[in-house]
Order: structure tokens, then C-alpha cells, then sequence
């Protein structure tokens, strides 16, 4: 997972850190995240330079004769990892890729990839597909839509996965329904809680009737799990909709969103032209999916982990570890 997510010149917050919150001078409240501008990037060591970010003195030594030297105050690196896209003035959160993702939620050195190698396919010889299928792989670097993995949070194991959008708009292939299966069998057979984070445009078009034999396999799964009394998590990311959304994505023990996500089967437009009538504002959002019982609660990126942490440690022994 050596790949960052921003470039120069991008507008960030911070997930986590001594500059993560805005303060008031006066009582030391938080007054929201800060935000700050990417000057530097480096891909090798997975780190960026953020400007007021992770700010250190230093010493700094004459390099020519009548310099004068002295200590100075300068940005230090900071792992990609903990900092995040948003809108700067908005808010809104752009998308993220699959490793970027595990990186923001997983402890340090916990990750360990599942079933990375299993290969896409084209098993209807849809025109042009392997080209595109290609395509895609170079652009993204992965081999599917999805990427599973084994890691902890918080130090609880868990199994994670998280769709990716850049690859086919996170559409569900037979490839990818399978990769997420195997997801819920390895958590059920090692009796772990299982997290997908969920991004996808539905079914895959070039897979016909395979794509939509998915939602049947997948749902199955879960049901094994849930039958071993195992905890799942599905959380919603922009956008979630079509077959995923009438399946697994649903399924959650716990559902959460991050704000603004579109969730839903078909979309505002198609149901608008259909049913002939204005859409409330918001309609399908995660707020308003919320508001009408569809989510548990819209998560704001920069509080994910530690939201999976505290419920990950409520679940765990009956809630006896709770801590407030």
C-alpha cells in the first residue's frame, strides 16, 4: 500500500494528530477540522508536506558567507495516510481509493491482503471487454473493483473490504462478488467481524445474468455469518447504489454513511422521470437515508476509525468493554 491519494496543490484535513482540530482561544474547544494545502508529496515514503501542518522547529546552519542561521519553524512530513480530500469550502468528500481507505482505518502494519491475485474475467466474450478490463487494471492497479484484507482496528482483528470506484465504477462482476464472498467465508470460518466499505454504480453490463448472481451469493454468505452470531458493518460511500444496494450493502448489523453519499437502487433522475413527480431536496442522500431509518448514522470520514473502533468494542463481549 505504497500509493498517495493526494497531489500538490490539493486542499486536506487531517484523520488524526495534534493539528487533527481548529481551537478557541478562550475555552480550547474544538471548532471544527483544519484544513490545508499539500506542498509536497512524496509517493516512495507515503508522505506529504501540508502546509501548517505537523509544523517543528529546526536548526538551521549558514550555507554561505554573511548567512546567518538560527531556529526555524517549518512543516514536517506526515504519512498520506492521515489526511484526507475534502472540499475546502464544502466539505465534500471526494472519492477514495481501496488501499488509501484500508490505510485510514487499519492499525499500522496490521494489513494483510486476501485473494489479491484473483482475476477478472470476461465469460460472456463481451465485445471489447477484455480491452477495457485492461484499461482499467494499468489506470488503477488493481486486479478488480474490489480489495479485501485481514488487519485490526483498534487492535481487534477484523476482516475489512472496500470497493473502489475507479475501476468500472465499483459495478459487481462475477470477480467481484467472489472476492467479497471469500471475504465473508475466511470471517466466518475465523469467526472475525466483518467491514465492507460499499462504492459501486450496481450490476456489471458486459456480465449479464453472472453480475446479478451476486446479490443471491453474497447474501447467502452474509447469512452464514450472521447465523454465527459475528458482527457486520456496511458502510456507505459515494455513490451505492443498483445490486449492491439491494444486497449486501443493506445487510449491515450497523449501517453507516459518509455524509452526502447517494444511496439508493435506481437514481433521483430515473425515478423522477418515472413516477412523474418533483423529489424532495436531498432525496437519497445519506442525510436524508438517515432521517428516514435506512442508515444508523453518517459518519464523517475523519471520525471513521474510531467510530469502527467503539463499535467493534461494544460488539466485543456483549459490550462488556464499552468505555465512554
Amino acid at each position: 500500500m505504497s500509493k498517495v491519494h493526494v497531489k500538490t496543490g490539493d486542499t486536506v484535513i487531517l484523520l488524526t494528530g495534534k493539528d487533527e482540530y481548529l481551537y478557541n482561544d478562550k475555552d480550547n474547544k474544538s471548532k471544527g477540522r483544519k484544513t490545508g494545502k499539500v506542498v509536497a508529496v512524496s509517493p516512495k515514503e507515503g508522505k506529504v508536506i501540508v502546509e501548517g501542518f505537523n509544523v517543528v522547529t529546526k536548526h538551521v546552519k549558514p550555507t554561505r558567507m554573511g548567512q546567518v542561521g538560527g531556529i526555524v519553524e517549518t512543516e514536517g512530513a506526515l504519512y498520506a495516510s492521515k489526511v484526507q480530500l475534502v472540499c475546502p469550502k464544502c466539505g465534500h468528500h471526494f472519492p477514495l481509493d481501496a488501499y488509501s481507505r484500508l490505510k485510514s482505518v487499519l492499525d499500522a502494519g496490521s494489513f494483510r491482503e486476501l485473494n489479491e491475485k484473483y482475476p477478472a474475467a470476461d465469460p460472456l466474450r463481451f465485445p471489447g471487454y477484455p480491452e477495457k478490463l485492461k484499461k482499467a487494471q494499468e489506470k488503477t492497479g488493481l486486479t478488480e473493483a474490489v480489495v479485501t484484507a485481514l488487519g485490526t482496528i483498534g487492535g481487534r482483528r477484523c476482516v475489512v473490504g472496500v470497493m473502489d470506484s475507479r475501476f468500472f465504477m465499483g459495478s459487481m462482476s462475477a470477480a467481484v462478488g467472489e472476492k467479497i464472498t471469500l471475504a465473508m467465508e475466511y470471517a466466518t470460518k475465523s469467526r472475525l467481524p466483518l467491514i465492507l466499505f460499499c462504492a459501486s454504480g450496481g450490476a456489471r453490463m458486459q456480465e449479464g445474468i453472472l453480475s446479478l448472481m451476486q446479490m443471491a451469493k453474497t447474501s447467502a454468505a452474509l447469512g452464514r455469518h450472521a447465523q454465527k452470531g459475528l458482527l457486520y458493518i456496511s458502510v456507505l460511500t459515494d455513490p451505492t447504489t443498483g445490486g449492491v444496494t439491494a444486497s449486501f450493502a443493506s445487510l449491515g448489523d450497523i449501517i453507516l454513511a459518509e455524509p452526502g453519499a447517494l444511496i439508493g437502487f435506481a437514481g433521483p433522475r430515473v425515478i423522477q422521470q418515472t413516477i412523474g413527480q418533483t423529489l424532495p431536496e436531498g432525496f437519497q442522500r445519506a442525510e436524508y437515508q438517515e432521517e428516514h431509518g435506512f442508515v444508523d448514522a453518517v459518519v464523517p470520514r475523519s471520525q471513521m476509525r474510531e467510530t469502527l473502533v467503539q463499535l467493534l468494542l461494544l460488539h466485543e463481549k456483549g459490550g462488556r468493554e464499552w468505555k465512554n
